[in-house]
């Protein structure tokens, strides 16, 4: 019997194939969950609701309305939702002087307001089922523990994200809700594509995981299931499946650089 045996799961932010909120989607219904994947993209969607045996909904975060039609059809569809799932994110990497005000503003619809809307959907649903409670995990970032250059936006974006989830957990706890962040690192998936194309850049952050590799999507998802099981005793949290990260902090912008020239250094010895 898997660990969410007869239960249901919502994950938000899985409308990009191989992304970490699909790596959930599955990991979830593999362990025995019913789960909707929910984003922009309905072709994707449609796809990997086939695979999984679950169901799809188009979402964007943004938008109030969507995000409340998103809890209604789930509640709808599957009963009840025992877990919602928030991983959708711009990894936005932009100088503060630099940073215009619509990508702030952006940035704030996104990360801010989005994960609001996302909150207060599910709050509610879980809030109005019978019996109440369940589990919200809105994905979060190392980086908010541990800082790096040129990402002033994102790292308040996801502070504020952390603090309405401590409210959410303080608040309606007594109705069994769990609310909690997770929080990758530096996560080789179709957002940071580019970034591990380029050589040197892996090197630069490796030596900073006294776990000696970079975290996964599946460590992510395996973080989230752990929280989803009745096994976790656990509310208000930003757990750190990130081999240790925050230990040594992120690499800064001159070590990047150093390790990105010597490896196009080397590259053009060859």
């Amino acid at each position: 019997m898997g660990q969410l045996e007869g239960k249901t799961a919502v994950v938000l932010g899985a409308a990009s194939k191989d992304n970490i909120g699909q790596t959930i989607a599955r990991l979830f219904a593999k362990e025995g969950a019913t789960v909707m994947v929910a984003g922009r993209h309905e072709d994707v969607l449609a796809d990997l609701a086939k695979e999984i045996g679950g169901h799809h909904a188009l979402c964007d975060i943004t938008s109030h309305a969507q995000v409340h039609a998103l809890a209604d059809t789930a509640t709808k569809e599957m009963g009840r939702v025992d877990a919602a799932i928030n991983c959708t994110g711009w990894g936005l990497l932009s100088n503060l002087l630099e940073t215009t005000e619509e990508q702030l503003d952006q940035m704030c619809d996104l990360q801010f307001k989005g994960v609001h809307h996302f909150l207060q959907a599910f709050v509610k649903a879980m809030s109005e089922q019978d019996p109440t409670g369940g589990s919200i995990i809105s994905l979060s970032s190392a980086t908010t523990r541990a800082l790096i250059n040129n990402h002033a936006a994102y790292i308040g974006s996801k502070r504020a994200n952390e603090a309405m989830i401590e409210c959410v957990a303080n608040d309606f706890g007594h109705l069994g809700i769990k609310a909690n962040t997770v929080s990758p690192a530096f996560t080789e998936s179709p957002m940071t594509e580019g970034a591990f194309a380029t050589p040197g850049l892996v090197d630069a952050f490796l030596p900073r995981y006294p776990l000696g590799r970079l975290n996964t999507s599946e460590d992510v998802a395996q973080a989230c299931l752990w929280l989803c099981t009745d096994n976790a005793f656990v509310t208000g949290q930003h757990l750190q499946p990130n081999g240790g990260l925050t230990l040594r902090g992120n690499p800064q912008a001159r070590d990047i650089e150093a390790a990105v020239g010597a490896a196009m250094a080397k590259q053009a010895e060859n």
